[in-house]
């Protein structure tokens, strides 16, 4: 057998599960189709809020201690406010007796960082510049061919290639897909006004605007917005822009000034109807993508790397990493926290956009009630910890 456990896509999900597993006595190989690009010094449009538990994932990986401590912001408190004038929920760290909620991380910084680490991981092979052109799963291990013309075989195929994934439909697992028919718009801002370590989140009726506080007087967007409102904010001068999101965002940080150029990607729901098969497991966006709004789509994704590393590293000596029974232990550990999180940012972003007067009624006297109840908030912001 040429490897115990072949991995498709050098993300931040698959790196982080190959690091998971470094010195647990099993062969690797990480196939990627492109190089990551290497960090650099201008901020990425791309950011993510970190939750506890994910920065605890990284922490044993030892990745987070050497971020640029100059490039994270700890986030200490959210507002969230409904479309009616005085619908507003509020999170805080301190009234939850945690340090932080979250850290804002960009990007390229964690997956400059994992590649490095991968780099230098004995028991790992990087396949890399390489793509998977077919696979194979019998009953006693998998069989990758790749466009360079070399075959892998493996005992456990983990396919970590993202939404499209090619892993996932070559191993024949169907998926439910929704699209939001709305685009995710990304970009930086230097403000006026000092953040606070403030995020904030605004459901309009053009979508779904966040503010992410970035070290500084500095903050990242992500505007969940329909399909044709995203084309023509991508298509406004760099002053424009920037004032239009001010403007949305109740002018709550004063002037903003565009630091990066803004970017869009497409919003969907998808659900994989199972995560493992004989052979195959999925982690990440290849077995579940949620709307953006919770932010909490990364987070689940470490999630996923985390269990099913650990559930390989705790296997009985004599299991087939490969094998149904071990794999169903990962399906099972994931399944709450998968479904949980894809019912709360469905249906938020349901009920948020559904017209008309008493809709509006519900979800704004919704927030007041949450906000007015201890008990529910630190329940949401216990599970968004991790």
């Amino acid at each position: 057998m040429d490897f115990d456990i072949v991995i498709v896509g050098a993300g931040l999900v698959g790196a982080s599960f190959a690091m998971a597993l470094r010195g647990a006595g099993l062969k690797l190989a990480l196939v990627e189709a492109q190089t990551p690009v290497a960090a650099g010094d201008a901020w990425d449009s791309r950011v993510y809020a970190v939750s506890p538990g994910s920065a605890m994932f990284l922490d044993s990986l030892g990745i987070w201690k050497r971020l640029d401590q100059a490039r994270i912001c700890a986030v200490h408190e959210m507002l969230v406010h409904g479309d009616g004038a005085d619908a507003q929920l509020q999170f805080s760290a301190y009234e939850s007796g945690v340090p932080e909620l979250a850290w804002t991380v960009e990007n390229r910084q964690l997956q400059s960082l994992l590649w490095q680490g991968l780099e230098h991981q004995h028991d790992l092979e990087l396949v890399c510049p390489d793509r998977c052109e077919a696979l194979q799963l019998r009953h006693d291990a998998a069989e990758l061919t790749l466009a360079s013309g070399r075959t892998l075989h493996a005992r456990l195929v983990v396919a970590a290639d993202g939404m499209h994934s090619w892993a996932r439909q070559a191993a024949g697992i169907a998926v439910e897909r929704k699209s939001y028919g709305q685009m995710g718009v990304v970009a930086n801002f230097s403000c006026a006004s000092a953040h606070h370590n403030t995020a904030y989140q605004w459901f309009r009726g053009d979508g779904v605007l966040a503010y992410l506080p970035l070290p500084g007087e500095r903050m990242s967007i992500v505007w969940s917005t329909p399909d044709a409102h995203a084309a023509e904010l991508l298509a406004l001068p760099a002053d424009d822009l920037s004032a239009r999101v001010a403007e949305a965002g109740k002018d709550a940080l004063g002037k903003l000034d565009l630091l990066s150029p803004a970017l869009q990607f497409p919003l969907a729901r998808l659900r994989a109807a199972r995560l493992v098969a004989p052979r195959i497991a999925l982690i990440g966006d290849a077995g579940h993508v949620l709307h953006p709004l919770a932010g909490q789509g990364v987070n689940l994704g470490f999630g996923d790397a985390a269990a099913l590393a650990r559930v390989l590293q705790e296997r009985e000596p004599f299991r087939d990493p490969g094998e149904i029974r071990v794999l169903r232990r990962y399906e099972r550990a994931r399944a709450e926290d998968i479904l949980a999180l894809a019912w709360v940012t469905d249906g938020l972003q349901r009920l948020f956009a559904a017209p008309g007067g008493g809709a509006a009624k519900l979800r704004n006297a919704g927030l007041n009630l949450t906000n007015a109840l201890p008990v529910i908030k630190n329940l949401l912001i216990r599970r968004a910890l991790g």
